[in-house]
């Protein structure tokens, strides 16, 4: 069945082949994993079995499983949501959907997209949702729309009168509102629905998250409450599957689907890129000046011709009217203001590009980015005058517009960073496909100086336009990988977890003895059945934190009483299984002998990591600072018209903007803009907000334009000028509590499994052998401890490994924590990752948490904020250690180049980091 509703679900939404595969791929991962679909699922169980079905996928990265599609820039991932909601709907029955947007204009657009009868409809021609459409419940209406869905399930028993109901989030919201630790809005109780909206979805059995352009906002707050939703599972879709780091780009380790621009290209889905010079063209011949004017007005020549040929096309064929716009590149922001003024002056096609060319600030980067991006969008619409922007460099991704058919590079590059440049920014084709005009098909890059070397870069073999054969290139034996598993040494010694099949290669005695004398200590099934039972119970014994504030504590004669009776209970419906003698020769059973020895291995083999939260207390204050705004853009009236001429018939057309409504006064413009933002309260900041836009407006003013001029001014560019001020007012935000809690939820935490991958068929190292090939030491497992709370570890470099030779000789215990052991996060520009130390280790007087870090990095922003981050984290769990009778933390940050095993782990407190 569900192949079938598969292929009705691509055939009546006319899904690309790349669409369709991706479809194919959610189908796969449901037939082989089809504990997806209920909550009673080992989620590193479904990854270990999704890892061998998609040789790409590492992790899921959540604490759900979570697949990425990461699918080419104009592919169509909107419309791939619409058939992932569709198909779950039919094949599995599933109603409930969350689907995030990373900003405002995303989130409106999906809006749109996921709302009947509007143009880009995504379930157009699903016959199923033609009389019942899904429900579409917002940020802006779950107040309303939110409280009938929660009346309806409770008093409805034929069924919603919606059967899907598909909630769309702006994540950048629901980010700021959950700033300085409060619950967003939509987690507050509201008495409209008798409990908080969130509440009601994390208690859906059938809630499926999706998530748009997924990079924008992995490791954001936001996204670590999404967490307490509980979904099934997450389908992510971006074309850009990797984030941005201090380090450069960080892979998604969560890709099933890669469709990457190369093959894109050649299936036609994106424009063919050109690369145009003039016959005969000598650079030599030329001043540099002269060529660089040369180029300019070459590519002005091209972006008339294909203004033309695309107003004939559209005309002609009767679709939309795209109006295309040039892109030049420039050497700095001093070059790029001269050439605006060259590009706007008589002495350039008689001034007829006057008021028609923007500069854009290239270093911006995350939320000014953003906005810059979001500006830049406007570009699209025929209403909107720019037709040639200047930028110093290539834009990111996340420009997601259609219209570039020029690019004038004026800045010094070779051929291959040309191409590069290209690939990706302006191929995204206006009508979704081909139309077979080459005009309308092509983007243009004027390279005189270059094009030879470009032809030539262009044909080599491994040229970004050939990509997909380098990709496509089967892997060597070499690179075959594996998924593994590590228990914890507590599992693994109760025989709850086996030891990878990982071999040893060496002939080491302390590993050669260790592994081959292993021997749990359960082996039959009804002490493995109580074992497990046992942990059960310790596992919701964290939670109970003044009865058990350490692990120790789970060794009272009260407790293992109290942990005795909540397992034999556990255990009562098999109790005469149990129990029973079958065979009078088989060993004797003794349920409290299992609790007391499974609780022992479990306090001896942990280190008690609390949990902990910081949160303000009492009334929670935020605001903004005055101050004086910086420099503003040098808006210009008259720019409300552009005027074209049809080859075809000589006849002249206007493509005009309708003038909006006239405000009273000027900073009404600015102003009803900057409340638009989520983060900008009105009523709180009113009298800010127009101190700020007084000041715009007064420097418009002394440009001596009439009255009229500066409406049209501030009517044209009020939403720029808002997104500029707001950029400015988030350097002066300010936030005040009545006082921070420090909330311990836990005394201690179980030990999560590490999860692996490796080359298939390579034997386990000891950790103390000399690694030869230290550029294959991420891809090794080591082994042969005798202090470590697991049996294997991996390392990111070989000063891990000389540093965990320290921790065996002078700790009691030790580890390398696993993602989501501590919970402790970092602020890093507009972003919140999860920190993930490199070791933590116990000895008789304290417990340490250690990063090892090449001494050149150490000053770096982001490793200072993960130590500031660690260190408060450090303090608190101090203050908690000690008032319970437990051990103090410090936090080490220790240059790479001052590991030696001549010292002792006590030399290093002289680089602890404090307070």
């Amino acid at each position: 069945m569900s192949a079938r509703v598969q292929n009705h679900i691509a055939a009546r939404l006319s899904l690309r082949s790349p669409q369709a595969e991706s479809l194919s791929r959610l189908l796969r991962a449901l037939e082989a994993a089809p504990e997806l679909l209920t909550h009673e699922r080992d989620v590193s169980a479904i990854l270990s079995t999704l890892k061998a079905e998609f040789s790409t996928l590492e992790d899921f990265e959540r604490e759900f499983p979570s697949l990425c599609f990461s699918l080419a820039t104009g592919v169509g991932k909107t419309r791939l949501m619409g058939a992932f909601i569709a198909y779950l709907h039919l094949a599995h029955g599933i109603n409930n959907f969350f689907v995030l947007a990373p900003n405002l204009t995303i989130y409106n657009k999906l809006i749109a997209d996921f709302t009947r009868n509007t143009s880009k409809y995504v379930f157009k021609g699903i016959a199923e949702f033609a009389q019942q459409p899904p429900l579409i419940i917002t940020g802006d209406n779950y107040d309303q729309t939110g409280a009938v869905v929660q009346d309806q399930a409770v008093s409805t028993l034929g069924g919603f009168a919606h059967d899907v109901r598909i909630n769309i989030f702006n994540i950048s919201k629901i980010n700021s509102e959950v700033r300085g630790g409060r619950e967003p809005r939509i987690k507050r109780m509201k008495e409209v629905l008798g409990d908080s909206y969130f509440n009601h979805l994390a208690g859906l059995d059938d809630l499926v998250l999706l998530m748009d352009e997924s990079h924008r906002y992995r490791a954001s707050a936001g996204v670590r409450s999404i967490n307490e939703l509980k979904p099934l599972f997450g389908l992510e879709v971006t074309a850009t599957p990797f984030v941005e780091s201090s380090r450069g780009p960080v892979p998604f380790k969560n890709v099933v689907m890669d469709y990457p621009l190369a093959r894109a290209m050649e299936d036609g889905f994106v424009k063919e890129p050109a690369a145009v010079t003039q016959r005969n063209f000598d650079a030599k011949a030329h001043s540099a000046e002269e060529t660089e004017k040369i180029k300019l007005e070459d590519g002005v020549r091209l972006h008339e011709t294909t203004k033309v040929e695309l107003l004939t096309y559209a005309r002609e064929n009767g679709v939309k009217v795209v109006k295309p716009f040039m892109l030049v590149i420039a050497r700095d922001t001093t070059h790029a203001g001269q050439l605006l003024a060259l590009m706007e002056s008589a002495a350039f096609f008689d001034a007829r590009y006057q008021g028609k060319v923007i500069q854009v600030d290239s270093s911006r980067t995350g939320a000014e980015e953003e906005e810059m991006i979001t500006r830049l969008l406007a570009v699209e619409s025929v209403d909107e005058p720019t037709e040639i922007v200047i930028h110093v460099n290539m834009l990111k991704e996340g420009w997601d517009v259609t219209n570039l058919y020029t690019i004038v590079p004026l800045r010094a590059a070779n051929a291959r960073t040309l191409i590069e440049q290209s690939i990706g920014r302006g191929l995204r084709l206006p009508y979704g496909k081909r139309t077979g005009v080459a005009a309308v098909d092509r983007l243009n890059i004027v390279a005189h100086d270059k094009f030879q070397e470009i032809i030539d870069e262009a044909n080599r073999g491994d040229s970004p336009i050939r990509l997909k054969q380098v990709i496509l290139e089967a892997p060597s034996a070499d690179d075959k990988k594996v998924s593994v598993q590590v228990g914890s040494g507590a599992m693994t010694q109760l025989g709850l977890t086996n030891l990878p099949p990982i071999s040893s290669a060496h002939t080491n005695a302390d590993m050669g003895s260790a592994r081959s004398s292993f021997v749990p200590m359960f082996t039959t099934e009804r002490e493995l059945q109580a074992a497990r039972a046992v942990m059960a119970v310790i596992g919701q014994y964290e939670a109970k934190r003044e009865f058990v504030p350490t692990s120790a504590a789970l060794l009272n004669p009260q407790v293992q009483s109290a942990i005795l009776a909540e397992v034999a209970e556990r255990l009562k419906p098999a109790q005469g299984d149990l129990l029973a003698d079958v065979d009078d020769n088989a060993p004797a059973f003794d349920l409290s002998a299992v609790v007391s020895r499974t609780t022992a291995i479990v306090v001896q083999q942990t280190i008690d990591i609390p949990r902990i939260a910081v949160v303000p207390t009492g009334k929670v204050t935020t605001g903004f600072h005055p101050f004086k705004l910086g420099a503003l853009p040098n808006f210009q009236p008259g720019q409300r018209e552009i005027v074209g001429q049809e080859l075809r018939t000589n006849e002249q057309f206007t493509m005009s903007r309708e003038a909006g409504l006239k405000e009273q006064r000027f900073e009404d413009y600015i102003v009803k803009k900057l409340i638009d933002f989520d983060d900008i309260d009105y009523f709180t900041q009113a009298e800010l907000l127009y101190d700020l836009a007084g000041q715009a407006v007064a420097h418009y003013q002394k440009q001596n334009y009439s009255e009229n001029e500066l409406h049209e001014v501030f009517d044209t560019y009020g939403a720029e000028l808002a997104r500029l001020i707001r950029v400015e007012m988030m350097a002066h935000f300010w936030e005040d509590a009545a006082g921070y809690d420090v909330q311990v939820s836990r005394g201690y935490t179980e030990l999560k499994p590490c999860n692996y991958t490796v080359i298939a068929g390579q034997t386990a190292q000891h950790y103390r052998e000399t690694v030869t090939e230290l550029g294959k030491i991420k891809q090794m497992l080591f082994g042969g401890f005798t202090r470590c709370l697991y049996p294997l570890q991996k390392f990111d470099s070989d000063t891990e490994r000389r540093f965990a030779v320290i921790l065996e000789r002078d700790t009691l215990k030790w580890f390398k924590p696993a993602k989501g052991q501590f919970q402790i996060y970092y602020k890093l520009g507009s972003e919140q990752p999860e920190y993930i130390p490199d070791f933590v280790a116990e000895t008789e007087a304290m417990i340490f948490m250690v990063e090892t870090k090449a001494r050149a990095d150490i000053e770096t922003q982001e490793v200072q904020a993960k130590a500031a981050a660690a260190v408060s984290w450090c303090k608190h769990a101090s203050e908690y250690a000690v008032s319970v009778g437990g051990k103090p933390w410090r936090y080490l940050l220790v240059p790479h180049d001052d590991i030696a095993e001549s010292r002792r782990l006590t030399d290093y407190l002289r680089f602890e980091c404090k307070v």
